[in-house]
């Protein structure tokens, strides 16, 4: 009973510790946060003040010009998020179908290519066609071009995530539960949405939530394939808003006209500004997948 006692006291911290832990534990996520707090309180900052006295948490002179500089694009500014949003939803739900189903199958047992399918999925980490045949395919044989296709289909299966569902389903549903569900008579698509999905979610809302940043952080697709502005998403047309100033700025030289439009332009709060409309809505999304993202984020640690 002693050595019981004195086992139990090995693991537990004394409050000491346990002040000392929750500093640090404190201290680092102030460290995390603290970046993106500056870059909020800089797009509010005034932009002669900014450029007299530097980044700073308590600027002497707030301000909205580079929020009102931004939102000049108006109607546009709406639709590029409207069109976010739309293909972050539906990129985000054909990707969780798709990848479940490739996991889900390569992940049985009695699955009698299942070495075939993992193999090819794993190759395509390794190696790919570039990106010319990537666009010739989309535009030419596919004729996605243009389109909000062009902007979810590409991204809509990820190699890497099928590996980490099919290593969660391998290891975290018992064949019992599936047994089971064959006792009770139920098909496969029957075992697979009633007992293996409910029984998935943590490792479904962690490949979910990776789905949405990607998604929502995509830029590249819409300078490949989108021509259209009224399906121009969000972050491309804040990098489109960043090239106009780049090229403004190029061309200013030193003639009247330049100085003052160099002088009416927010330049670095307009920077910190396309962060904060960018980013913030995607942070607010985060809590909705807290609960299960620890428990996703553990897939494939404990074995038998």
């Amino acid at each position: 009973m002693a050595s019981l006692t004195k086992s139990k006291d090995f693991h537990r911290l004394t409050p000491a510790w346990n002040v000392v832990f929750n500093l640090l534990a404190g201290l680092f996520s102030l460290a995390c946060v603290f970046p993106f707090l500056l870059v909020m309180i800089v797009s509010f900052t005034d932009e002669k003040t900014l450029a007299r006295d530097g980044y700073s948490l308590f600027p002497k002179k707030w301000s909205l010009e580079a929020y009102n500089y931004l939102f000049k694009a108006g109607d546009q500014l709406l639709r590029s998020y409207g069109v976010t949003i739309l293909i972050t939803v539906i990129g985000t739900a054909i990707s969780l179908a798709m990848i479940s189903f490739f996991a889900y199958a390569i992940s049985r047992k009695s699955f009698k290519y299942r070495k075939f399918f993992s193999f090819m999925a794993f190759f395509t980490m390794l190696f790919n066609g570039g990106l010319v045949p990537s666009y010739i395919v989309t535009t030419q044989f596919l004729h996605l071009g243009d389109t909000l296709w062009a902007l979810i289909l590409p991204m809509a299966v990820n190699a890497f995530y099928i590996m980490i569902m099919r290593t969660f389903f391998a290891t975290m549903i018992p064949d019992a539960i599936i047994e089971s569900g064959k006792i009770d008579g139920a098909g496969e698509f029957g075992i697979f949405f009633r007992l293996i999905i409910p029984l998935a979610l943590p490792g479904l809302a962690t490949i979910a939530l990776f789905s949405v940043l990607g998604y929502w952080n995509d830029w590249f697709n819409a300078q490949l394939y989108i021509e259209n502005p009224d399906l121009v998403p969000l972050q491309s047309m804040l990098m489109r808003i960043e090239n106009s100033m780049q090229f403004i700025l190029a061309n200013s030289n030193n003639t009247s006209l330049g100085v003052g439009v160099l002088q009416s332009m927010p330049q670095d709060t307009s920077r910190m500004a396309m962060v904060v409309l960018a980013t913030g809505p995607i942070v607010l999304a985060y809590p909705f997948f807290q609960r299960y993202f620890v428990q996703g984020l553990t897939v494939g640690a404990v074995k038998e």
